[in-house]
């Protein structure tokens, strides 16, 4: 066998931490069960061997002063049976029967290696029998979507672009929250053992809308109306999300009163919400003396603070 410190690739100076962190990474890279790298079970057992000697304080002693070779044999015919009855190297075809890494080094000074292994194998060896490990599941990844109201009021469809670089059409059902996520069975990463892909996890946000501010289930519209309609009230059509409506103003609408349509908000499991009118006054673009003069009346005879009332 090759020197055990240049198999798992450290130096003789390195401390047991090192030498146990280097074995936990070569030991998941060519376990014979996961990896696909060429030759992974003799290397993994190779791995195994070096770390048996040097894992164990005892061992690795007796190694640095050339009292053993690198599987564990004494260099001298006076050492017996070797040290710590640890002849040999591991065999991975034993490895669900009497390995030392199931059970603790006999006689070396005992250092235990199950902890890595339960790393690697599902649940570790138990009852000395080893446990088959099942393929990993991919990982899931996550994206969101801009859905415009009007989609979200009738369902439809958006297009999202994953993580993976893959891009699908998303359904989307009618009346979803924002915020919602909907779970793409099997488009997440795939597995890298073999098993199920993971899932892509999409977030449904609620796209700006140009007209519409939304508070809850509830939507938000200011009305732009004349100063006449604002001043002698009348009928004027309103942009809800399924069409347009006509709706009746009160004379004196330029006091902020706000006009409720119920069920012209956004639809939910509890029914729709409302859709909430502020009209706003606008005044003609051109100058017109007339409504310069009634303004200049209105200031002089008659005036008001409206944000007195704020």
């Amino acid at each position: 066998m090759r020197d055990p410190y240049t198999v798992l690739g450290v130096t003789k100076s390195a401390d047991a931490a090192e030498i146990k962190k280097a074995f936990r990474k070569l030991a998941k890279k060519f376990h014979p069960d996961q990896s696909q790298e060429p030759k992974a079970k003799e290397r993994f057992t190779e791995v195994n061997s070096a770390y048996e000697i040097l894992g164990d304080e005892t061992k690795r002693g007796q190694f640095d002063r050339g009292e053993i070779d690198g599987d564990g044999k004494p260099r001298f015919g006076g050492f017996g049976g070797g040290a710590g009855g640890g002849a040999g190297g591991f065999d991975f075809n034993d490895f669900g029967g009497a390995s030392p890494f199931a059970r603790g080094t006999r006689g070396g000074g005992g250092f235990d290696a199950s902890d890595i292994f339960a790393d690697l194998l599902n649940g570790g060896a138990r009852g000395g029998r080893r446990t088959a490990q099942q393929p990993s599941r991919g990982e899931d990844v996550t994206a969101s979507v801009a859905v415009p109201l009007e989609d979200v009021v009738k369902g439809g469809s958006a297009r999202v672009t994953l993580p993976t670089g893959r891009t699908l059409d998303v359904k989307v059902p009618a009346g979803i929250e924002d915020g919602k996520a909907i779970r793409l069975k099997g488009q997440g990463h795939e597995s890298p053992s073999g098993g199920p892909a993971g899932d892509a996890i999409v977030t449904v946000r609620y796209a700006p809308h140009r007209t519409f501010h939304i508070e809850g289930r509830d939507l938000r519209l200011d009305l732009p109306v004349t100063f006449y309609e604002a001043v002698l009230g009348g009928t004027v059509p309103v942009a809800t999300l399924d069409g347009t409506v006509e709706i009746t103003l009160p004379p004196g609408a330029n006091k902020g009163r706000t006009l409720r349509l119920r069920g012209k908000g956004m639809p939910g499991p509890n029914g729709a919400g409302d859709l909430l009118v502020t009209p706003r006054v606008v005044l003609p673009e051109r100058s017109d003396p007339e409504l310069e003069a009634l303004a200049k009346r209105l200031r002089d005879e008659q005036p008001y603070d409206p944000r007195s009332r704020a």
